[in-house]
């Protein structure tokens, strides 16, 4: 069986052109323009990993205490801030998928809003450090 060797390239060697995260603030401050966008990421996985951590942190900062799902919605809509997957195609990860999931109950796990250990900014910051020394 004669397989090509991009049948098995799962994005980590050479990640999607284009990959990128947009964060988008909800509260309109910045029109639809995205407030950030972030870039570095080794595959669709690791760009969909941090929109997801990203956006359970931002609906979970706008959790008001004994609120009820819609209220935490109301919130985040209205002072929260979205990730878009771009360039991830049918595989990017989207928001609306979990919204209502993230908004019935507050993240248990700590490391399912830490989508600053995701960050590819942080990465070049650890090599920056690494030729400074």
């Amino acid at each position: 069986m004669n397989r090509s060797a991009d049948t098995f390239d799962s994005g980590l060697l050479n990640p999607p052109e284009g990959l990128e995260v947009r964060i988008l603030d909800l509260s309109g401050a910045n029109g639809s323009d995205p407030v950030e966008v972030v870039r570095g990421f080794r595959s669709v996985d690791h760009a969909n990993a941090f929109a997801r951590r990203y956006v359970r942190d931002s609906l979970d900062r706008c959790r008001a205490r004994g609120a009820k799902a819609e209220a935490v919605l109301a919130a985040w809509f209205a002072f929260g801030e979205d990730a878009e997957v771009a360039g991830g195609g049918d595989q990017a990860w989207r928001s609306a998928t979990e919204l209502n999931a993230f908004a019935d109950r507050r993240a248990e796990d700590p490391e399912d809003r830490n989508w600053r250990a995701l960050d590819p900014r942080r990465d070049a910051d650890d090599e920056d450090e690494e030729e400074e020394a």
